[in-house]
């Protein structure tokens, strides 16, 4: 599980870098920095998960169950701003990076179904975590 969580970490990060490059050319430049920042921040922590996971007792299901929520939770906390960059998304849930900007309703809502199920994942996938150290 350790190198799995490295591998993920660092490609995320990677991508985050990438993200970077991406910054002017998107709708919302805000939004965009979101998603870079979302993408190195998240990599980096799945590489700390890694680190950690030798202290981390939890029965095998457990184990998997949280990662695979954790990184759910990082990637798509990454789409989801970065979707909201290139469509000008946002608004409820990131008013502050959304700024003015607002797409079209089915946008709106699939950024915010993508932004709710992320927070609720993360969550259980670090209240795992916690509860195995």
């Amino acid at each position: 599980m350790q190198t799995v969580l490295f591998t993920l970490g660092l490609v995320l990060f990677l991508i985050g870098l990438l993200t970077g490059f991406a910054i002017p050319a998107l709708k919302n430049p805000r939004m965009a920095l979101s998603s870079h920042l979302e993408a190195v921040l998240n990599g980096m922590f799945l590489v700390l998960l890694g680190l950690l996971w030798p202290y981390i007792h939890l029965p095998n299901a457990w184990g998997v169950t949280a990662v695979v929520l954790i990184v759910y939770a990082a990637y798509t906390n990454w789409l989801a701003t970065l979707l909201a960059a290139a469509w000008g998304a946002g608004r409820r849930l990131a008013p502050i990076a959304a700024a003015d900007h607002e797409a079209s309703a089915a946008k709106e809502r699939i950024v915010n179904f993508l932004l709710v199920s992320l927070g609720l994942a993360i969550v259980v996938g670090v209240g795992i975590v916690i509860a195995g150290i």
